[in-house]
Order: C-alpha cells, then sequence, then structure tokens
C-alpha cells in the first residue's frame, strides 16, 4: 500500500467514524506523509498535502500552511483541497489560515488554485473582509468567469451564515 492508497483508506474510515483505526493509520504513514511533503518531487508533495486532508489530520495543518506557500501549483491545490475538506466540520481550519487563502485567490498565478482557494473560504466564519474580497472579485470584469461565479457564490454563501448567525 502506498500513501494515496492509505490515505484513501482513511477517508473511508473517517466518514465511517472509525476514530480508533483512523488514529492507528495515521501512526503508521506520520513519517512516510512527514518525507513526501518535504520531497523535492512536488508529486510526492501534492500527494501528502492531500493525504493530509483524507487523514483528517488536525496535527498537520501547520505542514498545510507550508503546502500554500509551495513553488507547485499541484501542491497548493493539494493543500487547499485538504484545508476545504477539514473545514467542513471545524471553521478554524480556514480562519487559521485566512489571510494566505485571500492572497491566494486574488493574487496566484494560477486559475485552478485561486477557485480552490475561494471554495475553501466557503467553510470559514463569515468575515466582513472576506465578503467584501469576494464580491469585488465577483465584478471584476478582468477575472475568469469561472472564478467571479465561484466568488459570488461564496460571498452569498457567507453572507447567508452571518444572517442565521444574528437570528
Amino acid at each position: 500500500m502506498d500513501l494515496a492508497e492509505a490515505a484513501a483508506h482513511a477517508d473511508e474510515l473517517a466518514q465511517a467514524g472509525s476514530e480508533r483505526e483512523l488514529a492507528e493509520l495515521r501512526g503508521r504513514w506520520d513519517e512516510e506523509l512527514e518525507a513526501a511533503a518535504r520531497s523535492s518531487d512536488f508529486r510526492e508533495r501534492a500527494k501528502a498535502f492531500r493525504a493530509i486532508g483524507q487523514f483528517r489530520w488536525r496535527a498537520k495543518e501547520e505542514l498545510l500552511r507550508r503546502g500554500l506557500d509551495d513553488e507547485s501549483p499541484a501542491a497548493r491545490g493539494s493543500a487547499l483541497l485538504s484545508i476545504e475538506l477539514m473545514s467542513r466540520d471545524h471553521p478554524s481550519t480556514v480562519n487559521g489560515v485566512r489571510r494566505l487563502l485571500h492572497d491566494l485567490a486574488t493574487a496566484d498565478g494560477n486559475a485552478a488554485v485561486r477557485r480552490l482557494a475561494v471554495m475553501s473560504l466557503k467553510n470559514g466564519s463569515p468575515d466582513r473582509a472576506t465578503i467584501g474580497l469576494l464580491e469585488g472579485m465577483a465584478q471584476d470584469d478582468e477575472a475568469d468567469a469561472q472564478l467571479r461565479q465561484a466568488a459570488a457564490g461564496v460571498a452569498q454563501q457567507l453572507k447567508r451564515k452571518q444572517a442565521a448567525k444574528r437570528s
């Protein structure tokens, strides 16, 4: 079994609520995941960053932060996928890297990375600055149409969350 297969198995365990088995699997793959995240091969780093989310490995969130700064768009994208997955139940995952997500959403040179950053923001707390940023992106005629659409949708979701909190 390689890291990708172990991560897929971890995802199944997490979805099934098998916390003990998931913890054991994490223990067996800890060193290999760390080594892959530090690999000189961007494909190995991407695989490692993606695996963190599949393992639901909160203790590795700092490693994901480094993944957001990776030189490879594939690695940054994998880190974003993990952040989005882990933040579904824990908005603190997004809230802790919100500034980095803003930077990626507005300035990354890769359109897919920008869209993934926008999609990750939907799971955070409804922050006024984030909503304003997304609304500005949605109205930017020079931006990619898919990015504008994603930004508009996430801004609306965050506004609904904000309104629900007030009620």
